[in-house]
């Protein structure tokens, strides 16, 4: 699937998911957009996109919990951007 493509299906996929909004507040998917591009084209994330990961950090193991939000939070691609904004996703939950 070119970038293109996959830039498309993670902007749908957040569109689908963003009235998600769970219940440790402030939960919300759709607070990851900033980070699609980065993440389909593999190039380095704005600051914008390590922002709002820091903020939904606390949210990462409810995300990666929802069938939804999982393969977009546990994609390679997005483990990069993670690691180049300083943020660790977690592997056990």
């Amino acid at each position: 699937m070119k970038a293109s493509g996959i830039a498309l299906y993670v902007v749908l996929l957040l569109a689908v998911a963003e009235p998600l909004v769970f219940a440790a507040g402030g939960c919300v998917m759709s607070e990851l957009l900033p980070c699609a591009s980065a993440i389909a084209s593999g190039t380095p994330p704005s600051v914008e996109c390590c922002t709002n990961l820091k903020q939904q950090q606390p949210c990462f193991c409810q995300y990666l919990k929802d069938p939804s939000s999982k393969q977009y939070v546990n994609s390679p691609n997005a483990m990069k951007v993670a690691r180049a904004c300083g943020v660790s996703i977690p592997t056990n939950c």
